[in-house]
């Protein structure tokens, strides 16, 4: 006990010893050396670590999402969801003076559905097989899993939905003059919601057919038990799309030879349906709110911050931007941190994990976990473990250090929230300002301390 309190007695006389150098007020910097939010060990912290921890501020972050998840909602890549996104973000990084570049790129057609029920507004996907740009407004006949349809629909909106729906129904209902038809996912496992889909139908109607996700279904069939419900369904064709990365940059400050750059990522866009505020809204505004922290801070390299688009439909933006790389710039990068998911409220989602594709440990890994030590939390980081599926993959591909940093389940990483990919993937369901405080001084101080070699 005496030698712990020894060390917390210089760190605290460390801290306040830099505070003048590094512009900190000095009880900011003494309350950096506290027990950090959730730790389980007092931080002995290198002196690279009190600029950040005395500064980076979850509920800041959480500013920057209130206006992602709850004001622009779902941001499905080349729609204006993704754009408004886009602006954004790029708006706050040129604010804070960065050098922003918006990367295009082309994508996909985009089928997207959505259902207004009075005053609430549901994005759904819709079929790429049935009729678009229509609007079709009638009452809801809730036909279970498909397999019993009344002999005339006409002029109804049909629901289908079940854990196996019948499946040639949604033609059938066509054939009886349905106006249009709401297909729904069931998930078979009661802790794990579907999303919503654009579905593929083997026969193609002259109907719009919308895929809801398991909530919107739900909530759909809660209303349906208290009486007759009318919708507007409409499907669009969404054509001709670009989608955008938004590239900050800011020089090293110590002048001399050309030490590399180190990148802190994440992506922008969600799923159809999803306001996305845990995936990945929060591996955003991580990255904007560790901007304003680190863009006056001295480092030996070049500061990048990069959020991608399209990263939903296959890594599209993160895959345009290496590949774009020459040879000398992919060598310069000393490191890429990819936040992807980083503030999950999920109760399970108790373990930090550093994902690297091939399991191995890298410069990006290592300075997490280092972080992890100094901050006190290194008994919930577990990694790194092996596991692509985000935006460190064409980084690895490329031969660039990198990583995937993540709130899971601590059985494993493939254990995510059960709001995943859903329309409950919201602030106020799925997001944890702790679990976020952490994901920012283990990805600050680790980055930071990467920018100064």
């Amino acid at each position: 006990m005496a030698g712990l309190r020894r060390r917390e007695v210089l760190a605290g006389a460390v801290a306040l010893a830099g505070a003048a150098t590094i512009g900190l007020n000095p009880g900011s910097a003494a309350a950096a050396t506290q027990q950090r939010p959730g730790a389980q060990f007092p931080p002995s912290l290198d002196f690279g670590d009190y600029p950040v921890i005395a500064r980076v501020r979850s509920r800041r972050a959480l500013e920057h999402l209130r206006v992602l998840s709850d004001k622009i909602g779902p941001r499905i890549a080349g729609t204006e969801g993704e754009l408004r996104a886009r602006d954004y973000i790029a708006k706050v990084l040129r604010d804070l003076r960065y050098q922003v570049t918006l990367q295009p790129f082309p994508i996909a057609d985009k089928f997207l559905g959505g259902l207004s029920i009075g005053r609430d507004s549901w994005q759904t996907g819709s079929s790429p097989q049935g009729l678009q740009d229509v609007t079709r407004e009638a009452v809801v006949v809730d036909a279970g899993d498909g397999s019993t349809l009344p002999d005339d629909l006409t002029g109804k909106i049909v629901l289908i939905a079940a854990v196996t729906n019948k499946a040639d129904a949604y033609l059938t209902a066509a054939q009886r003059g349905a106006d249009a038809v709401l297909l729904g996912r069931i998930g078979a496992d009661p802790a794990r919601k579907l999303s919503a889909f654009s579905p593929t139908l083997a026969t193609p109607v002259t109907i719009p057919v919308l895929g809801l996700a398991q909530v919107q279904v739900e909530r759909l069939r809660e209303r349906l038990a208290k009486g007759s419900v009318t919708v507007k369904a409409t499907a669009t064709h969404h054509k001709n799309l670009t989608s955008y990365n938004v590239i900050a940059e800011r020089p090293a400050t110590f002048p001399g030879k050309d030490n590399g750059v180190v990148m802190v990522t994440a992506h922008y866009d969600s799923v159809p349906g999803s306001p996305g505020a845990n995936d990945d809204g929060s591996g955003t505004v991580l990255c904007l709110e560790l901007a304003r922290v680190l863009r006056h801070l001295p480092t030996n390299k070049t500061l990048r911050f990069a959020l991608w688009g399209s990263e939903e439909y296959g890594l599209i933006g993160s895959r345009h931007y290496v590949k774009n790389l020459s040879d000398p710039e992919a060598k310069r990068i000393a490191g890429c941190f990819q936040n992807d998911m980083v503030a999950t409220s999920w109760d399970p989602a108790v373990t930090y994990w550093l994902l690297s594709v091939d399991g191995a440990d890298n410069a990006t890994t290592a300075a997490v976990n280092a972080a992890a030590k100094r901050l006190g939390y290194d008994p919930q980081v577990k990694g790194p473990v092996a596991r692509g599926s985000s935006d460190h993959v064409p980084f690895f591909e490329r031969g660039i250090a990198s990583g995937n940093f993540s709130w899971r389940g601590e059985t494993g990483p493939a254990l995510l929230e059960p709001t995943y990919h859903t329309p409950e993937d919201t602030i106020k369901d799925n997001v944890s300002l702790e679990r976020l405080q952490v994901s920012l001084e283990l990805i600050g101080s680790a980055a930071y301390s990467l920018l100064r070699k």
